[in-house]
């Protein structure tokens, strides 16, 4: 097909959905949902009109760029007088949950997918672990829902696909035979140290000078007009690019990044970050939307039950229990436990991961990617239409008590 015939139905379906974007956001269905859905419907197993190559880089770069911009915006929004006062929510979330989450989703995995070896069930476990900034925006950003929720799952969000990168790179190395056993020990510690201190350090010093940079030009005027949109797009980039070539983690670079951007920028800042949301969800849609003309393949190749169910799993009783498990003591509403718990979207980070190891050829590539794409499918429709309504009621119900 011609790459003017791809260009025009993205256009044309990015121009028609812009028109209706704002009514939509206030309904069920809305953002991934439908960007994957008309994916599906323009994809090569339905009308042939548009078609990816899920083995090359496009769809990976697309996703990371989204994501990188998403976290970067989301983490500069941060409430940090909240964030201060329930640090401990997220912290919790990250450093007992997110292992939590893997172990679940690895004993899961071993007990349902016998043809897998060790690394590739760890492989399964992990690529699902992380959350979705992208994709659970509609709650984070809802004023209905209180603001010690919403940061909590933003921090979760924003750094747990970061920490899960040194340890999916470690699987893919182990299950593709690259590394000796005897080097193994070295790497466990070698790539955590690297991926995610080369990923705050490029963050903080990056958001720093470029923070630093953008003020001093706003404040006297050099800066106006349509340039507006642009300084928080390439900052966000530049995190997210340099993070990746020294090795570090881009994702906990842009995260971090924005985190700093946020606290040194006083004035100026929403002015730059509106114009910059917008970027954000433009290659969001195309990402969604290209995932979703190649989605229709794997999901049908790889369906068995036990994938399925295994992913009805992944998006229940591994994401909540250990959420239940980790914030014990923490004196919060049931209601607040079970919402947190099931606003744990699957997305962008684990298509990065489908498409880096598609690209390994490991043994059990087929059941590894069927696993993940149906979960991230089911988190895009279940989130997808519950996150309005869920958002508005649990707001109504929690009100102005203590969450």
């Amino acid at each position: 097909m011609s790459e003017y015939q791809v260009l025009t139905i993205i256009a044309a379906f990015v121009f028609v959905y812009s028109l209706m974007a704002s009514r939509l956001e206030k309904t069920p269905v809305n953002g991934a949902l439908v960007y994957v859905g008309l994916g599906i419907l323009f994809g090569p197993d339905v009308l042939g009109l548009v078609g990816f190559n899920v083995e090359g880089e496009m769809i990976s770069r697309l996703a990371e760029i989204a994501l990188a911009i998403c976290l970067f915006t989301d983490s500069s929004n941060a409430k940090l007088r909240v964030l201060r006062r329930i640090e401990a929510i997220p912290s919790r979330l990250l450093l007992i949950g997110l292992p939590l989450t893997i172990v679940l989703g690895f004993g899961l995995a071993w007990l349902m997918f016998g043809d897998l070896g060790f690394y590739e069930v760890a492989l399964i476990a992990t690529m699902l672990a992380p959350t979705d900034a992208a994709l659970g925006k509609a709650v984070v950003t809802n004023p209905a829902v209180p603001a010690q929720v919403r940061e909590s799952l933003n921090v979760e969000s924003g750094l747990n696909d970061g920490i899960c990168v040194p340890v999916i790179l470690f699987f893919i190395a182990m299950a593709a035979g690259s590394v000796e056993v005897s080097e193994s020990t070295k790497l466990v510690f070698k790539l955590p140290l690297e991926v995610i201190g080369i990923g705050i350090a490029v963050g903080v010093g990056l958001a720093s000078v470029g923070g630093f940079a953008l003020r001093t030009c706003a404040s006297r005027g050099w800066i106006a007009g349509t340039w507006l949109q642009m300084p928080i797009i390439a900052l966000a980039l530049t995190c997210f690019g340099l993070a990746q070539w020294l090795g570090g983690s881009g994702f906990i670079a842009s995260f971090v990044g924005g985190l700093t951007f946020g606290a040194l920028t006083k004035h100026h800042k929403e002015e730059f970050l509106n114009e910059a949301e917008g970027m954000a969800d433009a290659v969001a849609m195309v990402t969604w939307f290209a995932f979703g003309t190649v989605v229709l393949g794997f999901l049908l190749s790889g369906f068995d039950w036990q994938v399925w169910v295994y992913a009805i799993l992944s998006l229940t009783v591994v994401r909540m229990l250990p959420v239940f498990v980790c914030l014990i003591g923490k004196g919060l509403r049931s209601d607040t436990l079970l919402f947190m718990g099931w606003f744990g979207p699957r997305g962008l980070a684990s298509i990065v991961f489908v498409v880096m190891v598609i690209g390994e050829q490991l043994p059990g590539n087929d059941r590894i990617v069927a696993a993940v794409t149906w979960t991230i499918t089911l988190s895009v429709i279940l989130h997808g239409l519950s996150a309005n309504p869920l958002a508005t009621a649990y707001g109504a119900r929690v009100g102005d008590s203590p969450i």
